[in-house]
């Protein structure tokens, strides 16, 4: 059951906030939606968007400028939030880069998150709900995010290529095995395995495939990042395309930073890529 906590007319579309309970995180969950105007006639593909650490579902539909567009387009926009919140997990608040805010967008493995924090099966039960609830096509959704989230959409795309047929990413934690927010994280939710890390790192997944998204995928990425050279590593996923033979388009931008006026200069690069792709 879907609750509506707040809508608000937006460029001739709806944007609204919802919640609802989680059979896989076992907690209530809030996401939003921007509906664009065209939703009001038939279904409309869909973008969903992964947002970066300690952020919430708020944060892309209030500082990413990206509805304007979006209802041009006749793109619906879905954002959950980052983790979940209340799951009362001991140190699950202690930092900001691990627990609340903060998921990386796996299924938890080690039993203390293992019952909550099951991110990566929550998007997949939110994409079930808002097709069946919401004007959406389900044949055409497609899959973006910045940093953990640009991980998250690289990785939920790469694992489920059936479900979501384009994929963009903003600065992505590109190769989280071998940087220090992904090794903190594989290593509090997954454990010592590093073979169950592989699972969640898209450079290693990448260079496990073929081709798997022809018309491309687009990722920005900020010269002026200061996470840049110790956490993204944008090269070493740029080197699995190669291996893959997947055509990637990876735009270097001087002077950018990591936040959002950032993401506001290109999401609009994005939103028209994705809508080439989930209209042709």
């Amino acid at each position: 059951m879907l609750e509506i906590i707040s809508e608000h007319a937006c460029f001739g579309g709806i944007q609204r906030f919802y919640r609802h309970d989680s059979s896989q995180i076992g907690l209530d969950m809030r996401f939003s939606v921007f509906l664009p105007p065209q939703a009001a006639h038939a279904p409309v593909p869909a973008l969903f968007y992964l947002a970066g650490l300690t952020c919430t579902e708020e944060t892309f539909m209030i500082k990413a400028g990206a509805q304007r567009v979006a209802a041009e387009l006749g793109l619906a926009l879905v954002a959950p939030d980052t983790s979940p919140r209340g799951a009362k997990v001991d140190g699950e608040s202690e930092s900001w880069d691990f627990g609340v805010g903060a998921s990386f967008y796996l299924d938890a493995t080690e039993p203390k998150w293992a019952r909550h924090y099951r991110m990566y099966s929550y998007i997949h039960e939110l994409r079930q709900l808002v097709v069946r609830a919401l004007p959406l096509d389900a044949r055409r959704l497609g899959i973006f995010g910045h940093s953990m989230g640009g991980h998250g959409a690289l990785t939920m795309a790469l694992k489920r290529p059936d479900m979501f047929s384009s994929v963009s990413a903003f600065a992505p934690i590109a190769a989280p095995s071998r940087c220090p927010w992904g090794i903190k994280a594989f290593s509090g939710y997954l454990g010592a395995d590093k073979a169950a890390w592989a699972e969640y790192d898209a450079s290693l997944l990448m260079a496990q495939a073929h081709t798997p998204f022809p018309n491309g995928i687009l990722i920005d990425q900020g010269l002026g990042d200061k996470f840049l050279a110790e956490q993204l590593y944008p090269e070493a996923f740029e080197a699995a395309c190669k291996t893959a033979a997947q055509p990637l388009a990876l735009r270097r931008h001087a002077g950018y930073d990591h936040g959002y006026y950032f993401i506001q200069t290109f999401v609009e690069d994005h939103l028209r890529f994705h809508a080439r792709n989930l209209t042709a």
